[in-house]
């Protein structure tokens, strides 16, 4: 296969009209993980995905596996646990924002340990992200099997830090995710999250704290995205939208960039198609939306 995505994937609730969650009277649905996000946008493409995460023997796992196969994702190794439930979060509008309340303490993902991809074939790419460290000490050993043993070896590892401060304090996150992207094929990580997480400035900065991984990604919000690989330094500025929802754009960026990675695309052209599928997932409600038709791809990842 191309690319496995492994983390975890829940289900989002979410008011169906304006206002907060306390006076909500219906809530709409949806499937929503940084990881099977990816998976989607890479199998829009064209590109052979799979994920393989494991949810509850319950009706929100059943519901996440039929979104996923219905998107092209390949989900025969996800794990089915008859004792834990599939976690669950919920989105709170409000006049600053949106704030995520999560139940997922004690899910089926959170069981994940070394081992859970013993049987499966290496493939060309293994996405990773800093949420799965998080959910429990033995997933995050199966992180380090995979990302610092190279379990899946000679598959590529790209990791996303993906910061999540609701899950853990910047103390215990900050040298755990810098140690993690720094063993990374690919690591991507937003300037926010660094300056954040490693008291850093600019992307340059980033670049000199984490020397070793082979592809740094540094996504700079609305401004662009700076990509370093060996003595590379390349800017690519973002496509200029208006914004109906952030939640997503991260994860569709990582996607286009992938895919153009996997492809052969110079860090230009694929920060470009990266860029493309930012902008579609900022004017959509939801996770992602879909992605450019294959012409537009194959033009966006040539050189200019």
């Amino acid at each position: 296969m191309d690319v496995l995505c492994l983390g975890e994937s829940m289900i989002v609730l979410a008011p169906t009209a304006a206002g907060p969650l306390r006076t909500a009277v219906d809530l709409q649905a949806g499937v929503a993980g940084a990881e099977s996000n990816v998976a989607v946008a890479l199998a829009g493409m064209g590109a052979d995905t799979a994920w393989y995460g494991k949810v509850g023997d319950d009706p929100f796992g059943r519901r996440i596996l039929d979104v996923l196969a219905a998107a092209g994702v390949d989900c025969s190794g996800v794990g089915t646990d008859p004792e834990r439930p599939t976690g669950v979060y919920f989105k709170d509008p409000g006049p600053d924002g949106t704030t995520v309340h999560y139940y997922r303490r004690g899910s089926a993902a959170s069981t994940m340990a070394p081992g859970h991809l013993a049987r499966v074939a290496p493939p060309r790419l293994l996405h990773l992200s800093g949420i799965t460290p998080v959910l429990s000490d033995t997933c995050a050993a199966l992180v380090d099997e995979l990302l610092a043993d190279r379990a899946l070896a000679p598959a590529l590892v790209s990791f996303d830090v993906n910061y999540r401060p609701a899950l853990w304090p910047v103390d215990a996150a900050g040298p755990a995710l810098a140690r993690l992207a720094d063993l990374a094929d690919i690591a991507f990580v937003g300037l926010d999250e660094a300056q954040t997480l490693w008291g850093v400035e600019t992307p340059d900065d980033v670049r000199e704290l984490l020397p070793n991984a082979g592809v740094l990604v540094v996504k700079d919000g609305g401004e662009g995205v700076t990509a370093f690989e060996g003595e590379e330094r390349c800017y690519s500025p973002a496509e200029p939208v208006e914004v109906v929802e952030p939640v997503g754009a991260g994860d569709a960026f990582a996607a286009g960039f992938l895919y153009g990675r996997l492809q052969g695309a110079s860090l230009a052209a694929a920060m470009r198609l990266g860029h493309r599928l930012a902008a579609g997932a900022l004017q959509t409600v939801g996770d992602l939306a879909p992605p450019p038709d294959p012409e537009t791809v194959r033009a966006l990842l040539e050189d200019q």
